[in-house]
């Protein structure tokens, strides 16, 4: 640190690394140019590392022996971390780390949680300490200090003479130093990195629960979408920005605001390893990706010159991902293997003892009938008193007689269950070895193969549904168990046991010998000698959670239990205690069989006797002067726990003390620290016998009982920075980041090691290099029982020199082990390759990981040291996560002070980054049988979302290194040469049209007159009693209808009542704020008949005045109203006590209500004299909070009227319903004006009405046997979900729509597929036809430019019709890069899009650039610009952006047609010509939507549309009903809605997450999870993401949790 001090940074200098960071971070300059210029500007700065090793060394204090063993017991009580992997030496390691970071702050506020969320216990966390953290695959840690310096120094020699003698070229000092000095450098790096000043703490958000939103607060099920006050206006942005602070740049390391909460901060250090990008990518015409070899000027030619095939079909399923990818070039300084090619090594040969029977039943029959009397099996109770003593006569009696049941008593004579050969299960409960053991031996007397497996305890055990796949695949389908097994066994209502998940079903046979027939006097077991049958079947858990049989033959079987008779010394009547599980692995393998074979007497000691007492394996070793222990490291630590107790232990009888799990690194400092403590009691060091083995492969190497005390174990101290690039570099314990590794002894007799490159073809390791050891011998498994695929690529491996000769003619298996041959030939283990994590080429064990995790303080945080690690593949590379259950009694404070802990330690000593770090409460992991961590359970729960974490953080920004690269934006190519480009290339510009207006005889009165008004007068005189409009109310009865002749007499009245009462001039402007009904309509018409401007607006909702009446308020100032129309209970309501809180009542214009009309007539009706004047404005509120009122002439009103006409065919006898809002856009038109056009009678159903009965619209749509309807997507949604179970129901009710042909979804956005298909399937068996719905394209300029009523039946032979609406699929990633590519359906990164309906007649469209204006081609992306009589004429106002230019409505091209006026929409899209045909016989264009400009997100240089990461996140889980997605300065925000618990909430966080990276290649900054209904949705049902991001940076959404990523 004195560093730091010496030399403070000059102001400037920081200035020009904070600006060197934003650049980074908006992708100005690619991470090598940043580095190169910020190592240039911090050179003169930087300390020097030699010097900063010399302090390192000195502040490092010498570990401390455990001295009192009163530590033990403290830790013990505490219920404490788990000790497999205790190790003083590493604890010491993590706590100078953590201690290097201490001076850095972390950028990244703490994540906030509702109140409700954080009181949350487990139900079942106060359970007194089960030191149950080791399951079968874990062995315990006690405390100790690995101190062997001879261990050391022989190993740093031979490594040396390895390296020596296989490399010439480097000198062997250089070699053994390049991997070891990474901590150092690594803590230079940290340094330079706090010199970056200004890495204060965050403005920490709290989210706490204000005045809500209020969109919500009507509370209705229609997503508050379709009645009131959804429509909100929110100030303008500018003002919000100032108001809230900004949030944490988490994408650079420095803060500039002011400091509200000081949190915990956790170190980020940016990674330093250079990244050099794939060269830049050059594109056809259609994206597809080419070479860029060649010369860019020919490329571009031959682009130009050929049209662009399409790639042949296979290519668009393959993902071309990695031409995108940042490619993760290798760290130039990475230590590389130099020593020779290793040599296999071979055992001692297996001797020949003359009396070794030829088969293991031979050994059972021999000491049945020689030595009856003589103990083969011992069992305890749970206070550790003989339960039971198995002598060898009962052995071999008991064993004939379930042979000969198993044959002769299951099924029938003619047709026995099983014959010789089946496969039958063992399920017996731990604490039942005799039961067990007479089953087996009655199994291989039977010539049937036992599977033994674990009790299933529920129907849903972790993992049982995989044991169920195995016992299938084995055709198992006879299981044998005890009597009280059985009985344990869960039960059915009527006491039968129910079949398991998965399992196949089966006949439970109870073993005991009361239950069992005796054999005849004739009847005796055929014993033969040794054979290749298979004697019985181990299952195994892979990584991935499958479970697979291993098949060991009857003459593996014998030579294994020979070879480890040898090795161990074995001899008759030999006492050996047995802590293991005895079903499988070493404990099968000793306490089974080569028991057995050599007549041993084995004292059984079960799991739950353990549990009560851990010293009880060494008092039964005392008591019965046991000579041999098979334990596993747990159990040496809980006995070092508990041995104070215990006065008169004496250990010197014990010759060989078998470690199981010696292949766990961490095993080394248990077996140190227990010798520590016992060999004051008679124990001797080179009793201590670590081992190494595997299901495939059974006993690999094992540490043979020597006489010679004075030779020391084999111990090497490895640097873990080399161990992570496969490579063997000896380190000093002094080093942070080391791994001390003991040997497991020597390879075993008979057979053949050699150690291969974990990946790709087996080929020899070097003798410096970590590799997974291989083995050729008769005693290791056979194959995968039925899989002939894995078992090649486990059981028949030839491993080849690295001139590529095989170097044996038998087959290898592979251990699964990773590790090496050190000198005298000790094995070594370093890790399993079940536990390799690959990271970015980098290699990391799962347990070395935990191990840095448990050693982090407070170390009693984790709940009895229940941790998990394991990685998961998210974009191409795996990711670490770490889950641990953190203690019942933690504070949120707690963890987050912890988990920054561990992030820092991980990074410290492992150099990686964790992915995702997730607290669960304690006891809630799922466990295996014995009571450890189930891991692959653990990940499935994971990756479903099913976890239920009580914390999380997530760290993407700083582990995901391999993002494409940010797109460079290139200068843009002018119009007039893209239009040549077209030409040339042989493309069409992409401009299409509907019908032409002025060629249609229509022969309609209504052409005569040029404006509504008159059109109704004409009506009322010629059809005064036809029906225009019919409202329903919510029971679907007619509430109201209205004929031509009372339309115009009340807008008579109407236009009286403005002119008299209201004195309006002809002009003036009138609000007409009233309920979607006839009075509406009544009043848009009395406006007209006085020469008055019309101005819809929706009303406020009466239980949401607060937010929904400034609206209102606002649109009537802004449109300049004179006055307002309304009814009299909203005219109450405006100026209610309500009102005046949420706005100005004094300031409201004059005020009328039309519910008392006057009588008279008005003197004459206005007649307009211009067409081109005002005929109404069109107010709405756009998606991103902008109001804006459209200028609509007379003229265009007429116009737009008739092309609906002609387009729907729309006449007198025709009847349409309409369930949409009556306040603007197409709905409004729809609503009030085409009826009066058109004649036909609409059938008005308002949306709020669908709340109270989510079926009216469908009803009302099947009695009134109506053909043709309109409706938005919020009510096709409300239908979807609402009436999704009551289909049924209302078939019983008559609901028929066989006669729809068209439903048509008014929409200003891109067809929403999922939505219109699910609704198509869902109401097929009502009678729906599938293609009867479609969708319509309006926007802001023109509100209708698409409309695609189908033609079914006879109609569509009449010549009008158009083809269906064609679904395109384009490449995902080519839209963000602007640009179209068509891909099949299927193909990954494939977006359906979906023709937006019909182009109307009269309707002229092209697609332009946005920037430069030009024309595009065909199947270019573009903005879509419109021609058309029915645009509208401009902007009234313009609240929200001011800036908006007229340029919307009158723009020209730059290039080509520059004469032709055209509206610009504002939504990018692009044309493509079909080979289907229109009526006319021309082949069809087809309008593609993609999204709004002003919606889109510019992110690392690219375009993306707010709807395509909604659509992903959505899909992500079951629990999430809704998305948003909004940029926050340089930060994604994913904001979704949960349907559920909010204990559920913190499951989606990394879910989200690896769905945008994954699909999107995007980092989300923020995930909030809110309540349902929290998103805001507008009357259209589109999602105001403006408003909500307006919402949460004001802190209004009272969040469930919101997790910032790191």
């Amino acid at each position: 640190m004195a560093d730091r001090d010496a030399l403070p940074l000059p102001l400037e200098v920081r200035a020009r690394l904070a600006e060197l960071e934003l650049e980074l971070s908006e992708g100005d300059i690619t991470q090598k140019g940043y580095e190169k210029k910020r190592s240039k500007l911090l050179g003169a700065y930087l300390p020097h590392p030699p010097g900063l090793e010399a302090s390192m060394a000195h502040d490092r204090r010498p570990p401390m022996a455990p001295s009192s063993a009163s530590r033990y017991h403290r830790r013990r009580s505490s219920g404490t971390r788990d000790e497999r992997y205790r190790s003083d030496v590493h604890t010491e390691a993590v706590q100078a780390a953590l201690a290097k970071h201490k001076e850095r702050k972390m950028a990244v506020p703490m994540p906030s949680k509702r109140r409700s969320l954080v009181v949350q216990t487990s139900m079942d966390a106060y359970t007194p300490p089960d030191t149950s953290s080791g399951s079968e695959e874990e062995g315990g840690q006690g405390e100790g200090t690995p101190t062997s310096s001879q261990g050391s120094v022989s190993m740093e020699h031979w490594i040396s003479r390895a390296i020596h003698q296989g490399s010439t070229t480097s000198s062997s000092s250089s070699s053994t130093q390049s991997g070891g000095s990474g901590a150092a450098g690594r803590l230079a790096d940290v340094l330079a990195q706090t010199h970056m000043g200004k890495s204060g703490p965050i403005a920490h958000l709290s989210l706490k629960r204000k005045t809500m939103l209020g969109v919500a607060e009507n509370g209705n099920s229609l997503r508050r979408s379709c009645e009131f006050g959804s429509d909100l206006l929110w100030p303008p942005p500018l003002e919000s920005e100032e108001n809230h602070s900004a949030p944490p740049d988490v994408t650079t390391y420095t803060s500039e605001h002011p400091v509200q909460v000081e949190r915990p901060q956790v170190s980020t250090v940016p990674r330093t390893t250079p990244k050099y990008g794939n060269a830049e990518l050059m594109e056809t015409g259609d994206g597809v990706p080419v070479s860029s070899r060649v010369s860019a000027k020919i490329q571009q030619l031959v682009n130009t010159l050929k049209q662009p095939r399409r790639p042949p079909l296979r290519e668009f399923f393959v993902d071309d991902f990695e031409e995108l990818l940042e490619v993760q070039q290798p760290d130039p300084n990475q230590p590389r293997p130099e020593g020779a090619q290793m040599v296999p090594i071979r055992g001692e040969p297996l001797g020949v003892v003359t009396n070794w029977p030829p088969s293991l039943e031979a050994a059972l029959q021999r000491w049945g009938t020689i030595s009856p009397k003589a103990p083969c099996l011992t069992t305890m109770d749970t206070n550790g008193k003989p339960l039971y003593v198995l002598t060898y006569g009962k052995l071999w009696s008991r064993s004939i007689k379930v042979a000969y049941n198993i044959l002769h008593k299951l099924g029938t004579k003619q047709e026995p269950m099983v014959r010789p050969g089946d496969r039958v299960a063992l399920v017996f409960p731990n604490n039942d070895p005799a039961a067990f053991m007479v089953a087996f031996y009655g199994c291989l007397l039977a010539e049937v193969v036992p599977v033994p497996i674990e009790v299933p305890l529920t129907r849903k055990d972790a993992g049982s549904q995989q044991i169920g796949f195995l016992l299938g695949s084995c055709g198992v389908t006879v299981a044998l168990t005890s009597d009280a097994c059985h009985k344990g066994l869960p039960k059915g209502p009527t006491g039968e046991i129910p079949q398991f998940k998965g399992w196949p079903k089966l006949l439970w046979f109870v073993t005991e010998s009361k239950h069992l027939s005796k054999p005849p006097r004739d009847w005796f077991p055929h014993i033969k000698d040794a054979n290749n049958d298979t004697a019985y079947i181990e299952y195994k858990t892979c990584k991935d959670g499958s479970v697979l049989g291993v098949t060991v033959t009857r003459i593996a079987l014998l030579t294994h239990c020979q070879a480890l008779t040898q090795s161990c010394g074995y001899t008759e009547a030999e006492i050996i205690v047995n802590v293991l599980d005895f079903k499988k692995d070493v404990g099968l393998w000793h306490g089974i069989l080569t028991s057995v074979m050599n007549m041993m007497h084995v004292i059984s000691i079960p799991y739950s006797l353990m549990k009560v007492n851990p010293l009880s394996w060494i008092q039964k070793v005392c008591q019965y002067k046991g000579k041999v222990a098979c334990v596993k490291s747990r159990d040496m630590h809980w006995a070092l726990v508990a041995h104070r107790d215990q006065r008169d232990i004496n250990l010197s009888s014990l010759r060989m003390l078998v470690v199981a799990d010696g292949s766990n690194p961490w095993s080394i400092s248990s077996c140190d620290a227990f010798l520590n403590v016992f060999q004051s009691k008679g124990l001797r060091p080179e009793v201590i016998c670590p081992c190494a083995s595997s299901a495939e492969a059974l006993t690999v190497a094992i540490r043979r009982p020597t006489d010679d005390s004075n030779q020391p174990p084999g111990r090497g101290v490895l640097s873990m920075q080399g161990l992570s690039y496969g490579v063997i570099r000896v380190d000093s314990e002094e080093r942070l980041s080391v791994l001390t590794v003991q040997d497991v002894g020597t390879v075993m007799p008979g057979a053949l090691m050699c150690v291969v490159k974990p990946e790709g073809v087996p080929q020899l390791c070097r003798t410096d290099e970590i590799g997974e050891l291989c083995v050729c011998s008769i005693a290791t498994g056979m194959s995968y029982y039925g899989l002939s695929g894995m078992t090649k690529n486990t059981f028949e491996v030839f491993p080849m020199t690295i001139s590529g000769a095989p170097i044996s003619e038998y087959p290898f298996i592979r251990t699964g082990l990773l590790g090496f041959i050190g000198p005298g030939g000790l094995v070594f283990i370093s890790g399993k390759m079940d536990g390799l994590m690959v990271v970015s080429g980098r290699r990391h064990n799962a347990d070395d990981i935990v191990a840095t995790a448990l050693a982090v303080e407070p170390m009693k945080f984790v709940y009895r040291g229940r941790i998990a690690v394991f990685s998961v593949t998210v974009l191409h590379d795996e990711r670490i996560v770490v889950v641990a259950e953190q203690r019942p009694d933690s504070t949120e404070e707690d963890s987050f002070q912890w988990m920054s802990r561990v992030l820092q330690a991980i990074d410290s000593i492992h150099n990686v980054g964790v992915f995702c770090l997730a607290l669960v409460p304690a006891n809630t992991l799922p466990k295996t049988p014995l009571g450890g961590i189930h891991l692959s359970e653990t990940k499935q729960l994971f990756l479903e979302g099913s976890l239920h974490p009580c914390n999380v953080l997530m760290c993407p920004h700083t582990c995901v290194t391999n993002l494409p690269k940010p797109r460079q934006k290139q200068p843009e190519i002018g119009p007039a040469s893209v239009m040549v480009g077209n030409l040339v290339s042989g493309k069409r510009i992409a401009q299409a049209s509907g019908r032409d207006l002025g060629q249609i005889e229509d022969n309609d009165q209504a052409r005569k007159f040029l404006f509504l008004s008159e059109v109704l007068q004409w009506r009322a005189q010629t059809t005064p009693d036809h029906v225009l409009f019919t409202l329903l109310s919510s029971r679907g009865a007619v509430l109201s209808s209205l004929t031509c002749l009372q339309l115009h007499k009340r807008a008579e009245k109407i236009a009286t009542m403005l002119m008299e009462r209201g004195h309006l001039q002809d002009g003036d402007h009138v609000a007409l704020v009233y309920p979607p009904g006839i009075d509406l309509i009544a009043a848009f018409y009395g406006c007209l008949y006085a020469g008055c401007v019309p101005i819809t607006v929706r009303p406020p909702h009466p239980q949401n005045i607060a937010t929904t009446l400034p609206t209102v308020k606002m649109i009537v100032e802004v449109s300049r109203s004179a006055c307002v129309m309304t009814t009299q209970i909203i005219s109450k309501l405006l100026k209610s006590k309500e009102a005046s809180a949420a706005v100005d009542v004094r300031t409201w214009p004059p005020v009328l209500d039309t519910d008392d009309l006057p009588k008279k007539k008005p003197p004459q009706l206005y007649k307009p004299s211009n067409p081109d004047t005002l005929a109404y404005l069109d107010f709405s509120v756009s998606t991103t909070g902008m109001l804006a009122g459209v200028k609509m002439s007379h003229t265009a009103t007429s116009a737009f009227c008739r092309s609906i006409k002609l387009q729907c065919e729309l006449y007198p006898s025709r009847e349409v319903a309409i369930c949409l809002d009556p306040y603007c856009g197409l709905g409004f038109v729809l609503w009030c004006l085409c009826s009066v056009y058109s004649g036909h009678q609409s059938i008005l159903i308002p949306p709020s009405e669908l709340e109270v009965n989510p079926a009216l619209w469908l009803l009302a749509v099947s009695q009134f046997r109506v053909r043709d309807t309109f409706c938005s997507y919020s009510v096709m949604e409300l239908c979807t979900k609402g009436l999704g179970l009551q289909t049924e129901s209302l078939k019983a009710r008559g609901l028929d729509l066989s006669r729809v042909r068209t439903c048509v979804v008014v929409a200003e956005e891109r067809p929403r597929i999922a939505l219109t298909q699910s609704f198509s399937k869902l109401f097929k068996d009502l009678g729906l036809h599938p293609r009867a719905v479609s969708t319509s394209f309006g926007c802001r300029v023109n509100l209708a430019i698409c409309l695609q009523p189908h033609r079914l039946g006879k109609l569509a032979d009449q010549g009008t019709s158009g083809p269906d609406p064609t679904t395109v699929y384009v490449d995902m990633r080519a839209l963000r890069h602007d640009r179209v590519r068509l891909v099949e359906r299927g193909s990954p990164h494939s977006l359906p899009l979906m023709e937006s309906g019909k182009i109307l007649p009269g309707v002229r469209i092209i697609i332009a650039n946005p920037e430069t204006k030009g024309p595009l081609g065909d199947s270019h992306l573009g903005e879509i610009w419109v021609h058309c009589a029915h645009n509208g004429s401009g902007y009234f106002t313009v609240y929200g952006d001011e800036a908006l230019q007229s340029d919307h409505f009158n723009s020209r091209l730059s290039f080509g047609d520059t004469q032709t006026v055209w509206a610009r929409t504002g939504y990018l899209g692009f044309l493509r010509r079909t080979e289907l045909t229109d009526a006319s016989g021309e082949r069809h264009d087809a309008l593609y939507v993609v999204g709004a400009l002003d919606e889109a997100m510019e992110l690392r240089g690219m375009r993306y549309h707010p709807i395509d990461i909604e659509t992903s996140v959505i899909r992500t889980h079951k629990s999430i009903m809704e998305c948003a997605v909004f940029p926050w300065t340089n930060l994604l925000v994913v904001v979704v809605e949960l349907e559920g618990s909010e204990q559920e909430a913190l499951d989606l966080v990394p879910l989200v997450t690896n769905a945008v990276l994954e699909e999107h290649y995007l980092i989300v900054g923020v995930v909030v999870v809110v309540d349902i209904g929290v998103i805001p949705i507008n009357s259209r049902g589109e999602k105001q993401r403006m408003h909500l991001r307006d919402g949460f940076l004001a802190d209004q959404l009272d969040p469930i949790y919101v997790a910032y990523n790191m």
